[in-house]
């Protein structure tokens, strides 16, 4: 199982000071939504030109334009790009196109879909190479939800499939046991006194 880090700041400085503490034990370098807005594309160049060793992750979370935006990201250096889930198929499909092109691939994240198995088989059928099974932090506050739903939504689907929202030193053993290609950790290793230090422990628990 690998392992990546959602970047959740807000400055490309920002995100490279992390990266450089945190690249030595993660295999996927995630930049967050309000980073790439932020910042824009340049910031996945950056990152990406500071660890050409590592995956780079765009978390575009593109809702329209799929074409455009994820040829966008992948010209800048980016290796994976979100689509929402909860987007038309046509906007996955045109995604899926831009990936080909560029020889990289497509993560339909599926961020406040509630059917989040039937979707997941729904665009991995349209080329997707896995999907997030992902509670965002209002989601992970409703009523009812617990971090299990997310990894027998994963386990359910039969699809290659990543975890974020949740996943910290006492959720990865299980997040590993469900099947899960990549376990996304975001606050559990930049909200950390030590990011460095927490990031090695959760390698360390992958087995």
């Amino acid at each position: 199982m690998k392992l990546q880090v959602a970047m959740d700041v807000l400055t490309t400085e920002a995100a490279l000071e992390l990266a450089a503490k945190v690249a030595p034990y993660v295999d996927i370098l995630e930049l967050g939504t309000p980073l790439i807005k932020s910042e824009g594309v340049r910031a996945i160049t950056a990152i990406k030109t500071a660890h050409p060793d590592k995956l780079v992750f765009a978390d575009l979370k593109t809702m329209d334009a799929g074409e455009l935006e994820a040829d966008l990201a992948f010209a800048a250096g980016a290796d994976y790009v979100t689509v929402l889930g909860t987007a038309g198929d046509s906007t996955i499909v045109g995604a899926v196109k831009a990936a080909n092109a560029h020889g990289k691939g497509i993560v339909v994240d599926l961020i406040g879909v509630a059917d989040k198995v039937t979707r997941a088989q729904q665009v991995t059928g349209l080329g997707a190479v896995f999907v997030e099974m992902h509670a965002g932090l209002d989601e992970q506050a409703e009523a009812g939800f617990t971090f299990a739903t997310l990894l027998t939504d994963g386990e359910t689907s039969k699809v290659p499939f990543s975890v974020a929202g949740g996943v910290n030193l006492d959720t990865i053993a299980a997040v590993q046991r469900a099947g899960a290609e990549v376990a996304v950790a975001g606050g559990a290793i930049y909200g950390a006194a030590d990011p460095a230090a927490s990031a090695a422990a959760l390698r360390a628990a992958i087995v």
